[in-house]
């Protein structure tokens, strides 16, 4: 398993950010190409259009050692606003474009969210069965907007050999196991997981268990980045949590630096649940944490984890985690 940076927290040239990343012992790296993921390392429309560019944006990251894990066009994708899905729609399918160009076979996004009916003003998240329409909007979403839209895309991603990695996120259509797989059974196996902790815990589920439950097959990228719960505020509120992000002492729930919200042993377990059912890709550490500058929080991630990526367990102590439940 190789210890990589989703690298949109960093504010530096491409070729300082490849030196930074050398000097700091990663080994990969995940590429913004622009909606939610500043594309500041990654000019989409260059690498698209110029072989030459992309031979030396490719062989700049080789030279050093590195490898690129993944590009992420996390957007707007369904959004109801014809504008906004539009221009998310055509960076997302761009990247499958250049995913293919550079030889990369992963693309990491989020699922999307439609609105309540055609021409709607704002996404609207179908959080619950009740009231009763709540089932016949759901229901709409999925089989007028989701359906011919993600069998489309991953059509187009399986031509170019590409693999769609979901993360699993409130607010989005896919959030949990079940949507995922639901989504995967629709649009094909080359739809699966950007498998990412920190926004299951919130949520009440178990990351090493829906490890278990998605297996080899589905989960196609990894991310490390934590969430501190505040056991008081999850017990008087839940962990729907609309407060801003930056009052962190108040929150249910926060984003935090690796380490800082669980500890080694859970991420020890994180680590060899992921080698269980065969996963031998990258730990992608992604920066959210508002308490912590992202040099300062990456390193201390990256030192956090270098010592659990190098522990290899022997294979009979893995049995734990292909038995069943």
């Amino acid at each position: 398993m190789k210890l990589g940076l989703f690298t949109d927290s960093l504010q530096l040239s491409f070729t300082e950010l490849l030196d930074w990343l050398v000097d700091h012992g990663f080994e990969s790296l995940e590429l913004g190409t622009g909606n939610y993921s500043p594309a500041r390392h990654c000019d989409i429309t260059t690498l698209l259009s110029d072989e030459a560019s992309r031979r030396a944006f490719k062989s700049a990251i080789k030279s050093r050692g590195l490898q690129l894990s993944a590009l992420n066009c996390s957007g707007k994708l369904l959004d109801p606003q014809t504008a906004l899905r539009e221009k998310s729609e055509g960076v997302f399918f761009n990247t499958i474009e250049l995913a293919a160009a550079l030889g990369i076979d992963t693309v990491v996004t989020l699922a999307g969210c439609p609105g309540e009916s055609d021409g709607s003003a704002y996404p609207n998240w179908v959080a619950h069965y009740w009231p009763r329409e709540s089932v016949s909007l759901h229901r709409w979403q999925w089989e007028e907007v989701v359906t011919p839209f993600w069998k489309k895309a991953a059509r187009f991603a399986a031509e170019r050999s590409v693999k769609i990695a979901i993360e699993m996120h409130p607010a989005q259509v896919v959030y949990n196991t079940r949507t995922l797989l639901r989504l995967r059974e629709i649009a094909g196996p080359n739809v699966g997981a950007n498998f990412d902790p920190s926004h299951l815990f919130f949520q009440g589920m178990d990351p090493i268990r829906v490890i278990r439950a998605l297996g080899p097959d589905v989960i196609y990228h990894v991310h490390a980045k934590d969430a501190r719960l505040d056991p008081y505020e999850m017990a008087i509120n839940g962990g729907f949590d609309l407060r801003p992000e930056t009052l962190v002492s108040q929150r249910a729930w926060a984003y935090r630096t690796v380490g800082f919200g669980h500890n080694e042993s859970w991420w020890r377990d994180f680590v060899s649940a992921l080698r269980g059912v065969g996963y031998d890709g990258t730990l992608s550490i992604e920066h959210e944490d508002l308490l912590m500058g992202a040099q300062e929080g990456i390193i201390k991630s990256a030192e956090f984890l270098k010592p659990i990526l190098l522990r290899t367990l022997p294979e009979g102590d893995l049995h734990w985690v292909r038995s069943s439940e």
